[in-house]
């Protein structure tokens, strides 16, 4: 549960930090959202979750 709570943070402060750090930069990306096809957010999506998950395998393990 730690593990989970400490994720979480991680996420929080880094999440927080792009939006202190660079909202104009946020503000133009949800503007280029719409126009990137559906199927490209997903497998970037997909990508980064793989991405993260082999980091803490890697970390953990």
């Amino acid at each position: 549960m730690d593990d989970l709570f400490a994720g979480i943070a991680i996420f929080l402060i880094i999440e927080g930090l792009a939006y202190a750090l660079a909202p104009r930069f946020l503000v133009r990306m949800a503007r280029l959202l719409p126009h990137i096809p559906e199927d490209q957010l997903r497998l970037v999506g997909l990508t980064a979750v793989t991405f993260g998950a082999a980091i803490l395998w890697v970390l953990r393990g």
